[in-house]
């Protein structure tokens, strides 16, 4: 499987700076989704500043940070947008898996800049490759990265991705894809509800059924290499009702 060499240096830059020795007895030292950025951020800081504790934390696409992990990157907590990823580093023994729990679902959308006058509706054969147009159709990563292999199997269960097929414009995440959108470089994108919410570039021209992909769990656990106290009391503090409003507010489901 192909990986981003951008994404994972991405990764690196953000965590690697850290040596593992203050990883373990400092900062809580997160990998976390891309799509969690906005939510992760808030709670995040209301953490430190309920505890006076510090948090860092590396954003990218769920394979790329799997990855990472594999390769020893020093870090606690690993919340993945996707089950396969989290399970990939869990038959590997890397994390403690009395740690691992379901923690957020999400939904994925198809959205447009916010003065696009596409009007579609999303159902089985709705005519998606009309209304790109001359354009693309941003997605993240279809092969690794969570919603791009959420928004592919979609398409497939709708019976329309023969027909954008050879018209997507593949990104590193699906931050990088919405990105994409906003900016005008491509008129239509798929991404999570939450990202969605948290660009006012972009908006929403319709939701894809639940029913055509498999349910979308960001499951977290503490890596198996941690030893900081802190991370378990993170992960305690994100679970509790005093973090759930962060994530509401960005179109998350808490499930636990």
């Amino acid at each position: 499987m192909r990986f981003h060499r951008r994404a994972l240096l991405a990764v690196m830059a953000a965590v690697l700076s850290v040596s593992p020795a203050s990883a373990q007895s400092r900062d809580v030292v997160i990998l976390a989704a891309a799509s969690l950025k906005n939510a992760l951020d808030e709670a995040s800081a209301a953490w430190a500043k309920e505890t006076g504790k510090a948090t860092k934390i590396a954003y990218a696409a769920s394979s790329a940070l799997a990855k990472q992990i594999e390769a020893g990157i020093p870090a606690d907590l690993f919340i993945s947008a996707d089950v396969p990823w989290m399970d990939y580093v869990a038959e590997r023994k890397l994390i403690k898996p009395a740690s691992r729990s379901d923690f957020l679902g999400n939904d994925i959308v198809l959205i447009a800049g916010k003065d696009s006058k596409v009007d579609l509706k999303i159902d089985k054969g709705f005519a998606l490759g009309a209304a790109l147009g001359g354009g693309r159709l941003a997605m993240a990563n279809i092969d690794a990265v969570p919603a791009g292999k959420y928004g592919k199997a979609s398409l497939e269960a709708l019976g329309v991705w023969p027909s954008v097929a050879d018209r997507v414009a593949q990104a590193e995440n699906v931050r990088m894809a919405m990105t994409l959108v906003s900016r005008g470089e491509a008129p239509l994108g798929i991404v999570y509800r939450t990202d969605a919410t948290a660009d006012p570039n972009v908006r929403v021209v319709g939701a894809f059924p639940a029913s055509s992909h498999s349910p979308i769990v960001y499951p977290m656990a503490l890596l198996a290499s941690s030893t900081n106290p802190d991370a378990e009391a993170f992960v305690v503090f994100l679970k509790s009702a005093a973090a759930r409003p962060f994530f509401e507010k960005q179109g998350f489901s808490v499930l636990k």
